[in-house]
């Protein structure tokens, strides 16, 4: 079946008015937690997988991919009213987005970051439509070393690029890796990292490390640095359509965005962070109007949310292909699938094309929603940022200790629950990135089981994690990102 006809089964499967309910629940959801500071698509779907154990894999991540995309769509209105990034790909939208504002460009501002999203999310989504059979085929011809090989490269691309250092990068992932072998050994059938306590044999619960790190350690965080001043929202003015400059102006931003923004968050470490940047300085160098730059130039909004959401879906390929996850919110979407009992890669296109051409049939019906909820019904989000933070985060931390006692009720786990969330806290505090550790942790059981695959056909000889072309190019850019940065900090100390 070509991907046209399975793209038109996928249509079958979301357009049904449950799923169709599912993707609008998302999409809100998604808009809000983009708009309220501090919290992101990660965190807001670690707290839902306790919750939707009870729904069916299909809805559960149409409603995932709208919260994702959602995300990407609220996080310009905070960026842009008041000059607080409510996602980190929208940091660059608030550098021209909040002097837009308050030149009473507001409108024009808010509309340039929803229409680029579209256009964006639209486009990135027809080139995962595409390119994600292709990439999954390609996998049927990965062996055992390949993907150990594949793993290495995810974890030294996250553990170099994610936080202000290697050192913090390599220590979370090490914990993470520590926290994934916790359990019996599939093999050996012998306890591991156990410490004699019989609740660790099953392994450390995937749901309470996630919640615990996004949600508790996050929660301590902010509020250990709560300010009860208020933050100052620039009221929304202008025409909510833009002028005819303005689309002018807009129309390549939003496509070269694109054009940045989906490969970028395909490839390991990419994120959303690094193509919004990219944009934003190509934008100041090509733009006629280069001069406006730092006062509020619409190209510096309409390239970096353009670059957001179309690294969105790029983050979908490798997850969706070759179970893969480049980012945080990718990770715990990993989670998700293993939460259900699945194993994203080429297999899950074969076995299981209902959900995933369902799930990617929904991020075009997502993007027509965000744009119907976004543009007409600005104030009403606007509002959402007058809640106060104490009640909102005390809610979440409630909301967290529902979900992880209603999935396991188990006291053990809200110990650990209380445990890790204080490690988070103290990661955050001392800049410890968290995607290594969720990517160390998701990764590690598979990297383990690929390594001993791998030398059990090779009868021990390591030589046979170097014997296919695709395993040495993945292990040779893993070796290019631990040492190039270092050699070039070091010729820099040299000239």
């Amino acid at each position: 079946m070509d991907t046209l006809a399975l793209l038109l089964h996928g249509f079958e499967v979301a357009l049904t008015p449950t799923n169709i309910f599912w993707a609008l629940i998302g999409s809100i959801l998604g808009t809000a937690i983009g708009i309220l500071p501090g919290i992101g698509p990660a965190l807001t779907i670690a707290l839902l997988l306790p919750v939707t154990v009870s729904v069916g894999p299909v809805s559960a991540f149409i409603m995932f991919a709208g919260v994702l995309y959602g995300a990407m769509y609220g996080g310009s209105t905070t960026s842009i009213l008041i000059n607080t990034p409510g996602e980190a790909g929208s940091m660059m939208t608030a550098l021209e987005g909040n002097k837009m504002a308050r030149a009473g460009r507001g409108a024009a501002a808010l509309a340039t970051a929803a229409i680029g999203s579209f256009i964006a999310g639209t486009l990135a989504t027809i080139a995962l439509t595409f390119a994600a059979p292709y990439v999954a085929e390609l996998a049927f011809y990965f062996k055992p070393a390949d993907y150990f090989a594949l793993t290495i490269l995810a974890f030294t691309s996250v553990a170099v690029v994610m936080g202000s250092s290697r050192v913090r990068g390599f220590i979370a992932l090490f914990i993470g890796l520590a926290f994934g072998v916790m359990g019996i050994d599939n093999m050996t059938g012998q306890p591991r990292m156990t410490f004699g306590l019989a609740d660790l044999l099953d392994g450390m619960e995937l749901t309470v490390v996630l919640v615990s790190l996004f949600a508790v350690g996050e929660i301590i965080y902010v509020a250990s640095r709560y300010n009860s001043k208020k933050d100052e929202i620039i009221a929304v003015k202008g025409s909510i359509w833009m002028t005819k400059s303005e689309w002018k102006r807009s129309f390549m931003p939003w496509i070269r965005g694109t054009v940045i923004g989906f490969p970028m968050g395909a490839i390991p470490g990419g994120g959303s962070e690094i193509p919004t940047m990219l944009s934003y300085t190509m934008e100041k160098k090509l733009s006629k109007h280069s001069e406006e730059f730092g006062k509020g130039a619409i190209e510096g909004v309409a390239g970096p949310e353009a670059a957001n959401n179309a690294a969105a879906a790029g983050v979908l390929v490798p997850l969706l292909t070759l179970g893969l996850p480049t980012s945080a919110t990718a990770a715990i979407l990993l989670a998700a699938f293993q939460n259900f009992g699945l194993q994203p890669g080429p297999f899950l296109f074969t076995s299981n094309p209902e959900l995933i051409w369902g799930l990617i049939a929904s991020l075009y019906i997502g993007n027509v929603m965000l744009l119907v909820l976004n543009l007409p019904l600005i104030g009403v989000w606007v509002r959402l940022l007058l809640i106060p933070k104490p009640q909102l985060y005390a809610g979440i931390l409630i909301f967290a200790m529902i979900g992880i006692w209603g999935v396991s009720g188990s006291v053990f786990d809200l110990f650990c629950m209380a445990l890790i969330g204080l490690m988070g806290y103290v990661m955050r505090v001392y800049d410890f990135p968290i995607a290594p550790l969720l990517i160390g942790l998701i990764l590690g059981p598979m990297t383990e089981n690929q390594l001993r695959t791998a030398l059990a056909a090779g009868q021990g000889n390591p030589a046979v994690l170097v014997e296919t072309p695709l395993s040495i190019i993945f292990l040779s850019v893993s070796f290019l990102f631990l040492f190039v940065p270092f050699l070039l900090n070091r010729l820099r100390a040299v000239s």
